[in-house]
């Protein structure tokens, strides 16, 4: 299986050419058109000059069965295009836009030329995470703040809180039918924001705040007399009378922690069936991103 990976930037290095470069039947092409960054991953993975490419229309004449974007969002819209074109099975790092009219034109070129896309949201596969779906889901938090960051909304919503958005949307026992939204910006940026969503039976709450004493992400799921709490993807701590604490083990990479390991598997066994990923429920959790904008932008 021919497989594409353009831009090899901080996520492409700690995340996904580890589990790429180490997994059984792949031929790994590299793209960006830093010359002296492509050369230098192509000696650390050990990769002939010809899996290496600093245009992408090189990189489209292989052939590539599946592509990763871990390019730079602003330009998603043209690469993801190009690709889906070329009948490539598309993964793309989370957002697929920062505007929702670009992530829904995405989409639909998807749906319409019967090509998989999907988005990287690695917590829907991160252990700690998919473990919270065998209990009682009544009250969700979900906290995910940073320090010193206050930001544009449309970036701090598309590039951060998305991650939280879609959390709470994965981990919602049942459809949401109400949304309530409350934001602090001073000078146009986004210091702190809050997303309540409700349905039948549960509450899901998520805050951001990007002028934390801390960077920290913690989820706490709770009903019927039980509560678990997951710290930073990598503590679970389960209340029941006595708490219990476990944690990721010494040898545990972070891209399996993380769910990075199990997003690239699932997309890759997709491919290799033939099963075409529809890209319409990441489109949701890019919709609910707008509102959050909007509001925070005064537009609601």
């Amino acid at each position: 299986m021919k497989v594409g990976v353009i831009g090899l930037g901080d996520i492409a290095h700690k995340a996904y050419l580890p589990v790429l470069s180490t997994r059984p039947g792949i031929s790994l092409h590299l793209h960006t058109r830093r010359r002296a960054t492509l050369a230098e991953a192509g000696t650390t993975y050990r990769l002939p000059a010809e899996a290496l490419h600093e245009e992408l229309t090189s990189l489209l004449a292989v052939g590539l069965d599946a592509a990763f974007v871990h390019a730079p969002t602003a330009v998603h819209p043209e690469i993801v295009t190009r690709l889906l074109t070329a009948g490539v099975a598309t993964y793309v790092d989370k957002p697929l836009a920062y505007e929702l009219s670009e992530a829904r034109r995405l989409v639909d070129l998807a749906d319409t030329l019967g090509v998989s896309l999907a988005v990287g949201f690695n917590r829907r596969h991160a252990p700690a995470y998919v473990q919270c779906l065998e209990g009682p889901r009544d009250l969700i938090v979900l906290q995910k703040h940073r320090r010193g960051l206050p930001e544009d909304p449309r970036r701090m919503v598309f590039d951060d809180f998305i991650h939280v958005v879609d959390t709470l949307r994965f981990l919602a026992p049942a459809p949401v039918d109400q949304v309530h939204l409350s934001a602090r910006v001073r000078e146009g940026l986004l210091h702190h924001v809050v997303l309540h969503l409700a349905g039948e039976g549960f509450s899901a709450l998520g805050t951001m705040n990007h002028l934390s004493g801390s960077a920290e992400e913690i989820l706490e799921v709770s009903g019927q007399d039980t509560k678990r709490e997951v710290r930073n993807l990598a503590e679970i701590i389960d209340h029941k009378g006595q708490p219990s604490v476990r944690r990721r083990g010494d040898w545990v990479p972070v891209a399996r922690q993380r769910g990075m390991e199990q997003a690239v598997a699932a997309f890759l066994d997709a491919v290799r069936t033939g099963h075409t990923l529809d890209g319409q429920d990441a489109l949701r959790t890019h919709e609910l991103c707008e509102r959050v904008v909007l509001h925070a932008q005064g537009r609601h």
